[in-house]
């Protein structure tokens, strides 16, 4: 429980007691990410169902996807658009990082920004059972943290200091091993509570494929940054989480 609300402290704006932010926190904060992940995926996911069950299934999509957002201050979100924008500069890899730190945003952070949350909407309203939809959105919340969990055990990290800087290496291969184990009991047990056999098939069809992506994109950025930020991780999060929903619309 105390690992959870450290988790919850450093990654939603939920108020908590106040504790050291340090290694053994950030520790704590990405053994029990996954199970974070799960939480506020089950409350967007829910209240995604109940909206589409009574409205229209892209209302319930956005309603979801917007209280999944705000749960967590966009911080995510502003990963995704300034790794963007740090890629679609060119620039070597100190100068890429630079742009980066920056706090405004470049057209490609908001394209990139424009293009998830359209791509995240539209596959979440796509799929025909609104129960299962909002078990989808769950399983694919928590999948989308369980990579930056699992990317934490590599010890490379783009800078010395800062946010990101305080996870990279955290987390042990005996953990991360767990913790995927877990995840993918999940997906089969919200599967077949929400859609039966085909509906486990089809979740954990996703989580596979949400890793096999998750991998992809963590190669790619570690190789152009030198290793892991703090927005390469949020990056991590939002292509996961997408690929998760498109791969479950896509095969349900």
């Amino acid at each position: 429980m105390k690992a959870l609300l450290t988790a919850v402290g450093l990654f939603t704006i939920i108020p908590v007691k106040p504790f050291d932010v340090d290694r053994r926190a950030a520790t704590e904060a990405m053994a029990a990410l996954p199970w974070l992940g799960l939480l506020l995926g089950l409350v967007s996911g829910a209240a995604a169902a109940g909206v589409s069950a009574v409205a229209a299934p892209l209302l319930g999509a956005i309603v979801g996807l917007a209280l999944l957002a705000g749960a967590n201050g966009a911080l995510h979100l502003d990963g995704v658009a300034d790794t963007a924008d740090g890629l679609g500069s060119r620039k070597p890899r100190d100068e890429a990082l630079a742009i980066m730190r920056k706090s405004d945003i470049g057209p490609m952070g908001v394209a990139t920004l424009v293009f998830v949350l359209l791509l995240d909407g539209a596959a979440l309203a796509s799929i025909g059972s609104p129960l299962f939809a909002g078990a989808a959105l769950a399983v694919s919340v928590m999948v989308s943290r369980l990579a930056v969990s699992v990317a934490t055990v590599s010890p490379r990290s783009a800078r010395t200091k800062g946010f990101g800087a305080l996870f990279v290496g955290v987390t042990s291969k005996a953990t991360a091993t767990i913790n995927v184990a877990l995840t993918v009991l999940v997906a089969v047990g919200l599967g077949w509570l929400t859609g039966g056999w085909r509906g486990s098939i089809t979740l954990v069809a996703g989580v596979f494929c949400a890793a096999a992506v998750a991998v992809f994109w963590g190669l790619r950025l570690v190789r152009r940054f030198g290793g892991w930020t703090g927005d390469t991780f949020g990056s991590l999060i939002e292509v996961t989480l997408t690929a998760c929903l498109l791969t479950v619309a896509l095969t349900q």
